[in-house]
């Protein structure tokens, strides 16, 4: 039996989830987090064995809360399951130690596939979002993206800011000073030329990195 935790900030996206998953012999939904920081602590007190993972919730998010599980427990599979599929997030993620990556417009099918290669050993990208990072090697200029010049936590910070999130409420959910987090704020801003929170977040909109998220149906 593969032992399942839904990692999102929307309860009706996690409902979904679980409806698709509970007709699928040889899966249980375990348990639900509504932010990274409850998925952290659910995975250090319960063993699960795939984490389906939204990206962008409240606090420290997704690919902070899939650095720290994989870290405290090296046997658990996390799956990115989210709406951001542009350069250079999937990328970043999956060296973070994600097993799998895919869109939140992905067919029920293909999460269960996912779900069952990742818990086998395998990884598991979907095929448009593996393409484009292998166009992103192959030809640099054609997928480059602006944000693919930042760190791991220069991403994760952007996108707290993107979330509408304050200097000192990221540094509180990331055990930061206020003075680090914002180094990191104006180190993104002159890797991309910028000079604010809005350009940023404009920047973002305009590449994919930020949208209002969907919800999953079982239809």
């Amino acid at each position: 039996m593969i032992s399942i935790l839904l990692v999102d900030d929307h309860e009706l996206v996690r409902a979904g989830i679980r409806r698709i998953l509970d007709d699928v012999k040889g899966m249980m939904v375990a348990g639900e987090a509504c932010c990274g920081e409850d998925a952290v602590k659910w995975c250090r007190s319960h063993a699960v064995d795939v984490v389906l993972m939204d990206m962008n919730m409240p606090g420290i998010g997704g690919l902070e809360a899939t650095r720290k599980i994989v870290r405290y427990n090296p046997d658990c599979k996390i799956i990115m399951l989210t709406i951001y599929t542009e350069n250079p997030l999937p990328a970043k993620v999956m060296q973070a130690g994600a097993s799998g990556y895919l869109s939140k417009g992905a067919a029920p099918q293909e999460v269960i596939n996912a779900i069952r290669s990742v818990h086998s050993g395998q990884r598991y990208i979907a095929s448009d979002i593996a393409q484009q990072m292998a166009l992103s090697q192959i030809e640099p200029q054609r997928a480059e993206s602006p944000f693919s010049c930042l760190s791991e936590r220069e991403l994760q910070i952007m996108l707290m800011i993107t979330k509408g999130q304050k200097v000192t409420e990221i540094s509180e959910q990331l055990n930061l000073s206020p003075k680090t987090v914002n180094s990191y704020r104006y180190r993104m801003f002159s890797k991309l030329n910028i000079s604010g929170d809005v350009e940023l977040t404009h920047l973002a909109i305009r590449h994919g990195l930020f949208n209002a998220e969907p919800m999953i149906s079982s239809e």
